[in-house]
């Protein structure tokens, strides 16, 4: 029964993802650049802290 709603939640979400790409490009591309941003400011403060943590703490 998980397996059947975890595909049904993938199905979903990625028609929900090709019905915002297809009616609104320039509203998802603003979701892939926050997206990236995230994921960018997540990298490196992940690379903050090791550096803090190899320089001694």
């Amino acid at each position: 029964m998980a397996v059947n709603s975890k595909k049904i939640a993938v199905y979903v979400l990625v028609v929900f993802a090709l019905y915002v790409i297809i009616t609104d490009p320039e509203t998802a591309a603003g979701y892939v650049q926050i997206g990236f941003e995230g994921i960018s400011n997540a990298a490196q403060g992940v690379g903050d802290f090791m550096t803090w943590i190899a320089n001694g703490a």
